[in-house]
C-alpha cells in the first residue's frame, strides 16, 4: 500500500464483503417472488452490483446506465447527461437502483426522476456508501445503506480518482495533496 496515495483504509475488504452479504440477505427477503431488476451506473457501481448479485439467493436481472456531468470552465455545473440508457423495459417491474456512493444526492435524484418516468412497479435505492454530510437533495428512496462515510475523497471498490484506484478491494481515503496536482498527460 505504500506505493499508493492512500492516507488510510476506511473500510477493509472484509468489512465491505460482510456488509454486502447482509444487504443481500435483506434484498433477497424483501424481493422474494418479485420481478427484480437491479440497475447501476457505470463505472463505479459495477463492483458493488457484481458482489451484491452473487450474494443474492433470488433470481435477478441487471442493467446499466452511464451518465456524465457537463463541466464548464470552473468545475461541475450540476447538469447530468445520459450516455447509456437501459436495455431492459422497466414498466411495472420492481427496480432497485444500486449506487456505489450517494453524496449530494443530485445524480441519484436525476436517476430516480428518469426511472420513475418509465412507470416501474416500485423503485428504491441501495447504496454502499452514504455521505450524508454533503447531502443537498433529501427524500431519496434509500431502502438499503451499507455505510455512512465522512466527507473525504474516497477511492477503491469502484470509486476512482481520474479513472484510477477503482480496482482496490478496500475503500481508502486519498491523500488530499494529490487532489491539487495537475492531471498526467
Amino acid at each position: 500500500m505504500s506505493a499508493l496515495p492512500i492516507k488510510e483504509v476506511l473500510l477493509s475488504e472484509e468489512q465491505i464483503q460482510a456488509r454486502v452479504r447482509a444487504i443481500a440477505e435483506e434484498v433477497s427477503r424483501d424481493y422474494a417472488g418479485r420481478d427484480l431488476l437491479m440497475v447501476t451506473v457505470l463505472k463505479g457501481g459495477l463492483y458493488f452490483l457484481a458482489d451484491l448479485t452473487r450474494a443474492l439467493d433470488i433470481p435477478v436481472a441487471i442493467d446499466f446506465m452511464a451518465i456524465s456531468s457537463y463541466r464548464g470552465g470552473k468545475g461541475p455545473s450540476g447538469v447530468v447527461r445520459l450516455i447509456k440508457d437501459l436495455d431492459e423495459e422497466i414498466t411495472g417491474r420492481h427496480v432497485l437502483l444500486v449506487e456505489d456512493i450517494i453524496d449530494t444526492g443530485l445524480t441519484a435524484s436525476y436517476l430516480v426522476r428518469a426511472l420513475l418516468a418509465r412507470d416501474p412497479g416500485d423503485l428504491a435505492i441501495c447504496t454502499l456508501l452514504d455521505k450524508r454530510v454533503r447531502r443537498i437533495v433529501e427524500g431519496l428512496p434509500i431502502r438499503y445503506r451499507g455505510f455512512e462515510v465522512p466527507d473525504a475523497f474516497l477511492v477503491g471498490y469502484g470509486l476512482d480518482y481520474r479513472q484510477l484506484y477503482r480496482n482496490l478491494p478496500y475503500i481508502g481515503v486519498l491523500h488530499a495533496d494529490l487532489l491539487h496536482q495537475p492531471a498526467a498527460t
